[in-house]
Formats: structure tokens, C-alpha cells, sequence
């Protein structure tokens, strides 16, 4: 955490600068006189927390605040000897309001504040850039499928699988003929099967979209898809919609 102590008594920026240096987590990156010397550091460097003192001659905290913005740096923690000034503090966004003296146990409870804050501040930008990685990274999707039989793992590439069925803690993959096991749950494939080829139709079934045929209902009112192989597969309720969105520009209704 880069801190800055803005106060024009020597006294009062050796015993901020004494409480912080017992800090590991602290660099004092610049002590300022006086608010000109306070406009000029921030203007120049962006720091995490700044101590600043509320009456110095010639530009107060205040002004130090008007003139550079209250972006120019994470914290402002307003230090003073007259409790008058606290409101104006935080009508310009301080942070915390320390009034001398203070006792070093209510130095600490501000500066455990201000890294809390900081620490919520930094997950939140960790989490903006995660997010704008992943935007940025196409998913990378399924082309071939390692599935075992008879002894051995055959490569197949996932053009070939027709529908893929939910059987507990492992699913068959069908290609033409062929059957196949696969120790892998049914929603952890489809989350890496390209959803405009494949398409779960049923909380059981995954279908390939181009071996679809047509959608039909029974006199119960159930659905079911047949392929172009003959199969015939439960369509759910919840799922019709998604099935019809994909195989038609113009989804019936």
C-alpha cells in the first residue's frame, strides 16, 4: 500500500510516519509540507492512501482535494485537530476522518479500513479482467473424442457421433453402428461439444442437429425426435424451443 502524509507540523507526519513504518505492508512514498506540495505529488503519482491534514497555510485539504480530483488517489483520510471539519470531509469523499489526538488504536481501525476497502477494490478489477480474458478467448470446442473399446481407445472425430446417452456416471456415444463408453458425465460433454452442432434434448440425450429428421407428439402429448438412422428420442418441454430455435431460421411456435 502506497501511502503519502500530507501535514505542514513535523511532529505530527514523524509519529504517522512511526505508526505506518511498523506496517510490512506500507510504503511511505512522500511526505508533503503543505497542500501546494500535496497538488504537485498527486498530480505526479497515483497512491493508494493519503493522510492528509485539514488547515495548512496558504491551501487546506480541501482545496488540495478540489485541485487534483478525488481520482488522484484510492483513500483520503482527512487528519485534524477541529471535529467541525468532518462533514465537509465527507462531502468530498474521504474516507475516514481522524481528529487529533488519536489514539493509535483509532489509527488502526482506519487503516484496517482503508485495506479492506482496497482489497474488495483489487478482487473487483481481478474479476473485470478475468472476465473481459475469458470475452476475448474463444471457447475451444471438442474436435475428437478418445473412446475406449474392445481393449483399445479409438480417436473418433465428433462429426461421426449421431446422439450421445446419459447412462449414470458414464455416457454411450453413438456413431452409425457403433457404441461407445465414455467415463464423463453428460453435462460436462455437452459444456465442451460446439452448442450449434449439438444440442441436449433431453436431460438424458444429446443429439447431433444434422441427424435430426423430424420432431413428433404423441397422443399423450409427448415429443420425441427421430434421427435420420431410425432412433427414436425423448424431446422434453424445456428443451423443444432451444431444439426448434436451432434447426429453423424461423422457429414455429
Amino acid at each position: 500500500m502506497k501511502v503519502v502524509l500530507v501535514d505542514d507540523e513535523a511532529l505530527a507526519r514523524r509519529r504517522l510516519a512511526r505508526l505506518l513504518e511498523r506496517e510490512p505492508d506500507v510504503e511511505i512514498v512522500a511526505e508533503c509540507v503543505d497542500g501546494r506540495d500535496a497538488v504537485r505529488v498527486l498530480s505526479e503519482q497515483t497512491p493508494d492512501l493519503v493522510f492528509l491534514d485539514v488547515q495548512m497555510p496558504e491551501m487546506d485539504g480541501f482545496e488540495v482535494i478540489r485541485a487534483v480530483g478525488p481520482d488522484a488517489c484510492r483513500a483520503v483520510v482527512f487528519v485534524t485537530g477541529f471535529d467541525q471539519y468532518a462533514l465537509k470531509a465527507f462531502e468530498v469523499q474521504a474516507f475516514d476522518y481522524l481528529l487529533k489526538p488519536f489514539t493509535d488504536e483509532r489509527f488502526h481501525q482506519a487503516l484496517e479500513r482503508v485495506r479492506g476497502r482496497l482489497r474488495t477494490e483489487r478482487l473487483d478489477e481481478l474479476a473485470d479482467r478475468l472476465g473481459h480474458l475469458l470475452e476475448a478467448v474463444p471457447a475451444r470446442r471438442l474436435s475428437r473424442l478418445g473412446l475406449r473399446a474392445e481393449g483399445k481407445v479409438r480417436f473418433v472425430d465428433v462429426e461421426r457421433i449421431d446422439w450421445i446417452e446419459a447412462d449414470g456416471k458414464t455416457v454411450r456415444v453413438h456413431t452409425g453402428d457403433e457404441v461407445f463408453t465414455l467415463r464423463e458425465s453428460i453435462g460436462s460433454l455437452e459444456a465442451r461439444l460446439d452448442p450449434a452442432r449439438f444440442a441436449r434434448i433431453h436431460r438424458s440425450v444429446i443429439v447431433h442437429l444434422d441427424r435430426i429428421e423430424s420432431i413428433e407428439s404423441a397422443e399423450d402429448g409427448a415429443r420425441h425426435v427421430t434421427l435420420r438412422g431410425g432412433e427414436h428420442l425423448p424431446l422434453s418441454r424445456a428443451n423443444r424451443l432451444k431444439v426448434l430455435d436451432l434447426l429453423v431460421e424461423e422457429p414455429a411456435r
